[in-house]
């Protein structure tokens, strides 16, 4: 099933917004600063061709420890990534999401470009995994947290 989801979404309409991604990336790595920036949008690109079976998480909640982009400069990092990319990639899945809910068979793909344009706000300290691995790393954090509670009491 997610093999038929994503040919579809990428039929109608999500290589437009793959690409989009990519060419924000490519102008990205010209500055020379914005190379970190420019790798997230390729990686994020890619998972905008393919979203089904995928899923954006924190890294914090994949590794459940914080890195640099999870920390403090991650909020930094994704004001200025709002500034310069991000209102306009979202800007753009938004639309696409509009277009999406006209018809009853486009909802999922709506649905799943509105999950995107939350990812262009502020992509910085997020990871794409499957959401298998999404899946697991919530219980897993879901079971250290009770394990912390019982601990506590």
């Amino acid at each position: 099933m997610r093999a038929i989801g994503n040919f579809i979404w990428f039929i109608l309409g999500g290589v437009c917004m793959g690409l989009a991604w990519w060419l924000i990336g490519l102008l990205a790595f010209v500055t020379i600063v914005g190379i970190p920036w420019g790798k997230a949008c390729f990686i994020i690109g890619q998972f905008s061709f393919f979203p089904f079976g995928q899923e954006a998480i924190s890294r914090k909640e994949l590794h459940q420890q914080d890195d640099i982009g999870t920390g403090g400069l991650s909020v930094l990092g994704n004001i200025i990534w709002f500034i310069f990319a991000g209102f306009w990639l979202a800007l753009g899945h938004i639309a696409s999401a509009l277009a999406c809910f006209i018809t009853i068979i486009g909802i999922p793909f709506g649905i799943q470009h509105l999950k995107l344009a939350g990812v262009a706000l502020a992509p910085i300290g997020k990871t794409i995994v499957s959401k298998e691995v999404a899946e697991a790393a919530r219980k897993s954090n879901a079971e250290a947290a009770i394990s912390a509670l019982r601990n506590n009491a």
